[in-house]
This record gives structure tokens, sequence and C-alpha cells, in this order.
């Protein structure tokens, strides 16, 4: 009995401590929750949410729909005789301000988030908001009132009337001034534009062709690539009409033959089932211009850009083109008899231009890029960066700690006027690699800075993403030097959107013309050639006090000047056929 007993107490004892240890564990685990959401602080001045589960992006994006109907359906109800500024423009404008970040939170996950369902869910949400959008853009009940304070010719800000003249063109370009049976024709056209525009881009992503050759006919080739190539049976190796394997071949084949082949094979791939898309495309897109009073699609599609008008483009290309036509002859004089050395007669072709301008750069300058990329480490590449940006534009920025991201390697920076000490921004480093993100560099908005009506400063918010390899074994991640510019080139992409002054939501940082939104990148990348600016970015990844020499700088700025009538030659060209 007392045995038992015993037990019976042990076990009493034992389950109580038990008990009081789960509770414990509950205890401890409430307080460890309840810390880290005291760590997660709000983002001041942020409406952008991340880390959106599958279902709360289509209850947002419900939300988004319906807000926007309300909106609509009163800027609708107003008496043509009774339209002003507060009933009709306000509402729409601050519609546009107050959604962009909530638009733009069901949107971006779909390139970030390591959730296939999310993932699925933000493309979904972006075809639902897409077509919302385009319905809101055909309500004539909108336009007529619109349409009817424009007409009014009161006086207002430069930037309201542009405003208004946008949201006009916008409704007129999606047809609100047509019959109804030209609106269902051209909405037929548009169905067909977008149906064939699609397979055109579906045929040359699914096709899989290549190319066999034997080891011989690929001489010059680094040994690395040769030993990634698939090989057949018989010992042939495969090269795919894909970019990766195309323009290694033609930059470093000896054998002209073989990058001929490869050259009109990659410029004729899906040929056959393209080329008719291509035809149909011309005289729908041709058709769609001319039912909406354009002379070609061409007007059409430059009318919201800055030139405006085709013609203007082609005078441009044309007055770019005589310039610049004495020095590219000059450069491709130079290419041609470097090539008649080497291969003899043979006529020189638009596949031998990458290899032997590269040729050129090797002979004239002393300039290894293997050796260049070890001074690049991505960390003090973007110290470099910040450094520039802050020196040129007054700028400072911190990184914040203990906020919500969606992944443990992306990083947030706020920018602050230096001398202010004024909260300009927000900036998301999402860099490096992962399974089913987005696989090149760009910037996203992801709020836009703008003037509210009670007169508050909305901050903007970015987002810069690139898919730069992950740290191994403690080893430093290496940029190679054009994904240096690259880099430099997308953060000045942030520092417009940040920087800018703008009063309505849809002119802020990015918002603006396709023909000029490029132009700050372009200027901004060139400090990736002064040697003051490369030794701020750059630093031997063994010994980062050594940065990179004065020769690489002058090496570095030399291979950007060469053959630049050639490359602007073959960017004219590429404009025409764009057009």
């Amino acid at each position: 009995m007392a045995k038992g007993k015993r037990e019976r107490r042990i076990l009493a004892f034992t389950g109580a401590a038990a008990l009081v240890a789960v509770g414990l564990n509950l205890l401890i685990s409430a307080i460890n929750a309840q810390k880290a959401k005291k760590k997660k602080r709000d983002l001041l001045g942020s409406s952008v949410r991340v880390n959106l589960s599958a279902s709360e992006i289509q209850r947002l994006t419900d939300q988004i729909i319906s807000k926007s109907k309300e909106i609509h359906d009163l800027v609708a109800s107003v008496p043509l005789e009774k339209v002003t500024y507060a009933n009709v423009i306000a509402p729409l404008a601050e519609l546009e301000a107050y959604q962009f970040p909530l638009v733009q939170s069901c949107l971006f996950p779909r390139m970030v988030s390591t959730s296939n369902d999310v993932r699925k869910a933000s493309i979904e949400a972006e075809k639902r908001l897409d077509l919302h959008f385009l319905m809101c853009r055909k309500r004539e009940d909108v336009y007529r009132v619109v349409k009817a304070f424009a007409d009014r010719g009161e006086w207002l800000s430069s930037e309201a009337k542009r405003y208004i003249q946008c949201l006009v063109r916008e409704f007129e370009r999606n047809g609100v001034n047509l019959t109804m049976s030209k609106i269902e024709e051209m909405e037929k056209l548009k169905s067909q534009i977008d149906e064939l525009s699609l397979r055109y881009v579906q045929n040359l992503n699914s096709d899989n062709s290549f190319i066999l050759f034997g080891e011989p006919e690929l001489a010059g080739m680094p040994p690395q690539f040769i030993k990634s190539l698939e090989k057949t049976e018989s010992a042939k190796l495969k090269i795919f009409l894909k970019s990766y394997h195309v323009t290694p071949i033609l930059e470093h084949c000896m054998i002209g033959s073989t990058r001929k082949l490869v050259a009109v094979a990659y410029g004729q791939r899906c040929g056959k089932e393209n080329l008719d898309v291509l035809e149909n495309l011309v005289q729908l897109r041709h058709k769609f211009a001319r039912l909406l009073g354009y002379s070609n699609y061409a007007d059409f599609a430059v009318e919201t850009k800055m030139a405006r008008t085709s013609l203007k483009v082609f005078e441009f290309l044309e007055h770019v083109s005589i310039k610049v036509s004495n020095l590219a002859t000059r450069e491709l004089n130079v290419l041609r008899d470097l090539k008649r050395e080497e291969e003899g007669d043979s006529p020189f072709g638009m596949e031998d231009l990458l290899y032997y301008m590269r040729r050129v750069e090797e002979e004239q300058l002393d300039l290894d890029l293997g050796e260049v990329k070890q001074y690049f480490p991505v960390n003090l590449v973007l110290t470099g960066i910040f450094k520039i940006f802050q020196d040129l534009f007054g700028l400072r920025f911190e990184e914040i700690k203990d906020v919500d991201v969606w992944h443990e390697t992306v990083c947030l920076y706020s920018v602050l006027d230096y001398s202010s000490n004024e909260l300009l921004g927000y900036v998301y480093l999402d860099i490096f690699s992962r399974e089913g993100k987005f696989a090149h560099t760009c910037v996203l908005p992801l709020q836009n800075g703008c003037l509210s009506s009670n007169g508050t400063h909305q901050i903007p918010i970015a987002l810069l993403i690139s898919q730069y390899p992950t740290q191994i074994d403690g080893k430093p991640v290496l940029l190679r030097f054009s994904e240096v510019v690259s880099l430099c080139h997308e953060f000045s992409h942030v520092v417009h959107h940040i920087c800018s002054r703008a009063t309505f939501s849809r002119f802020s940082g990015l918002g603006v013309e396709g023909d000029f939104v490029e132009i700050p990148g372009h200027v901004l990348e060139n400090w990736c050639y002064e040697s003051i600016s490369l030794k701020m970015m750059s630093g031997f990844h063994q010994d980062i006090t050594r940065s990179v020499t004065s020769q690489m700088c002058k090496s570095l700025k030399r291979r950007r000047d060469m053959f630049s009538g050639l490359k602007l030659k073959q960017e004219i060209l590429l404009c025409y056929s764009l057009k």
C-alpha cells in the first residue's frame, strides 16, 4: 500500500510538474511572440503591406475594386452644370494616391514571394485589377463629367492642367468617343492584338531548338563553357538558341562559320510561325490606330511620349544616324581589317561584330575583366553607391532593422535629407537570388510621393530587385563590372523616385514619359567610369583597403567609349525595327 501511494504521489507530482512545464513553455512562447510583435515596428508614412497571404491579397484586391467603383460612381453622378475641381478631379487624384501602394502590395509579391500560392494569387490579382482599371478608363459617364470640367477652362496650376489632359486623353484613347459599333470593332481588334502578341512571346519562350557542333567547331570557347554543354551519344555538343549560349559563342568562338550559323539560326528562330504573327499584328495595329483617328500605330504609340509624333522620332533617329556615320564607318573598317588578317577575304557580317570588338579590346586595353571582378564585393559596391549619391544629392541612407520584410535577405533603408534630417522616403533592397524570384534587375515604385488634399506629403517608397548569388562558405559575392554599372543605373532610378516632388501621384518619380524614364539612369551610371567614384565602391575582396588601380579605371573608361559609333548605329537599327 505504501509503495502504491508513493507511486501515485510521484505520478501526481510528475504530472503537475509536466503541467507547470507546459504552462511555462506557453508563457515563454507568448512572451517571445509578444516581443517579436513589438520588434516588427510600423514604418512611418508607409501604406505598403508586405507579407500578405494569398487570401489577404484576394481580399485587398476586392477592397481596391470596390473603393474604385464607389469613387467613379460618385464622380459620374455629378450634374454637368455643377462640376468643380473639388467634386470631379480631386476625388480621382486622391483615389490614385491612396490606392497605388495598395495595388502594388498585391502585385509585387508575384516577383519576390517564396510562396507559390502567394505568387499565383498576385498574378490573379494583376489580371483582375488590370481588367477593372481598363473598364474605368472606358466609362463614358465619368468621361463626360471630366470633359465638362476641362472645357470650362478654369485657371489651374500647370501640373493640374496636365493631370486633367492625361485623364481626358486616357478616356479617348480607349474609345469613349466612338459609336457602339466602332467600340465593338475596337474591342475585337484589341483582343486579337493581345492574343497575337502573347503567342509571339510564347513561341519564342517555348522554342528549344539547338544546333550540334563538334568541339573543334567551338575553338576559342572557355573550357568551363564547353564543360557545361549537353553531349549527344555521338559526342556532338548542343548549342541551344538561347541568349546564354548565343552571346558567348558570338563573343568568343574563333570559327567564323560557327558564329554565322548560330547568328542566322538565332535570328530566324520561330521564323515560320512568328512571321505570320507579325504580319497579322502589323495589319491589326494599323486598323486599330485608324479606328481611333491616328494615321498609323506608331503615332498612337508615341502620343504619350515626349516626342508626341512618329515623325519627330524618325527625324531624330535620322539626325543622329548621320552624325555618327563617319565614326561608325572608321570603326567598322578596323574590325574588317582584323578579320581579314585572321580569316582571309570572307565578308564581314553582323555575326562578327561582338567577336572582333572583343579582339580589338584585348589588343588595345590592358584589362582582365576577371581580375577586375575581384575588386567588387557586392556589399562594398553598395556602400560606395550610397556614398556617391549621398555626396551628389545631399542624402543619407540609414538601414532600418526589425521591420516586416518578405525574406531574411531583404534590407530596408530610410532616405533622409542630409542637412535637414527630413525623411524623404524608403528603399527596399532585395538583391540576392532565390527560387521563384523575378530573374532580372529592376526598380519598382511601391508608393508614390505626392501632396494630399490636407497639405501633407506622402513619401515615396521603392524596391530594387536583382539576382546576385548568395554568399557561400563565407566567401564574398563578387560582381562583374557590367553588374556594377547595372546596379548603379538601377539605384539612379531609386534616387529619382525618392527625390521627385510631384503634387499628383501619377507624375511621381518613375511616372514620367516612357522616353524619359531611363535618362537619369543612363546619365548617373557614368559615375562608374570615374576614378574617384570607382575607388569608393571597390576593394580587393581579400584586402578591401586595395581599391581598383588608376590604370584599371582608365581602361574601363576607354572600353566604354570604344566602338561607340557602331553601338549607336545598332541602337538606331533596333529603334527602326520596333517602330
